[in-house]
């Protein structure tokens, strides 16, 4: 009895088993690739991982790449302002010193230096002439002299006519000049670009000597000299080169520094 309820089961079994078949599409086994799992010195990779691996490399598991594209134009914005400016940056190595240039050209010879005061003597005198008349040509005409008396220490600059004040003190000076017939003498004693003494007499028919002295505190490197004024009458001193007419002189009364 037990064997023949166990040929029914069979039977069932088998037909049911031929339904399904004819039922069901035939599909081919599908070969499971090997997957390494790990090496040596790898750790162990973990089943849904590999599971993962295997459908992935299936092409009927594959999921399709999306590679997305982005139009920079819409995102570019307008251009912004320019910002404030930075601080500097450090300041490089020192460069390699370059050649030598040319000589530049000479210059003029400048005046005598103060004497140190070490040895600085405190003493300063000049007496210069002129020997050749002179016309007032320029509303101010400067008066130079050709004759040197006396010149201590060549503080009287005979080609600038002036006397440039080494020693400060306390100075006499004193001009002479000789007018011409008719004609009229107007001059001017100047400290530096100032005017500070008059000498002048008016036209007449004959000459005459005229003089005109001071006494000038002076600063050193003050300078002390003589120019001629033009008026609307002719002016002019008179000399001539037989004789000195014509005599500016000055010298150091009392030194500032003793």
């Amino acid at each position: 009895k037990m064997s023949a309820v166990f040929l029914l089961l069979l039977v069932s079994t088998a037909n049911v088993g031929a339904v399904l078949e004819k039922g069901l599409p035939r599909r081919e086994p599908r070969r499971l690739s090997c997957v390494r799992c790990c090496g040596p010195s790898e750790q162990p990779v973990s089943i849904i991982s590999s599971r993962y691996t295997r459908m992935s490399s299936d092409p009927a598991y594959s999921v399709p790449k999306v590679q997305p594209t982005i139009d920079i134009t819409i995102l570019k914005g307008e251009k912004g302002e320019m910002g404030e400016k930075g601080y500097p940056g450090a300041v490089g190595k020192e460069g390699e010193r370059g050649l030598r240039g040319l000589n530049g050209r000479k210059g003029q010879k400048g005046q005598p230096g103060p004497q140190g005061h070490s040895c600085k003597q405190l003493y300063a005198a000049f007496s210069v002439g002129r020997r050749k008349p002179l016309h007032s040509s320029d509303y101010f005409q400067h008066v130079t002299f050709d004759t040197e008396f006396v010149n201590l220490y060549k503080h009287f600059n005979m080609f600038s006519g002036k006397f440039f004040c080494y020693v400060a003190g306390v100075y006499y000076f004193s001009l002479n000049v000789h007018t011409w017939n008719f004609k009229e003498t107007y001059l001017h004693l100047m400290k530096n670009e100032k005017e500070v003494a008059i000498l002048y007499t008016q036209p007449s028919d004959r000459s005459i000597m005229q003089s005109q002295s001071l006494m000038l505190d002076l600063q050193e490197g003050e300078e002390v000299w003589v120019r001629m004024f033009k008026r609307e009458r002719e002016n002019a001193i008179y000399s001539e080169e037989s004789d000195v007419y014509i005599i500016f002189n000055g010298h150091l009364i009392k030194p500032a520094v003793e």
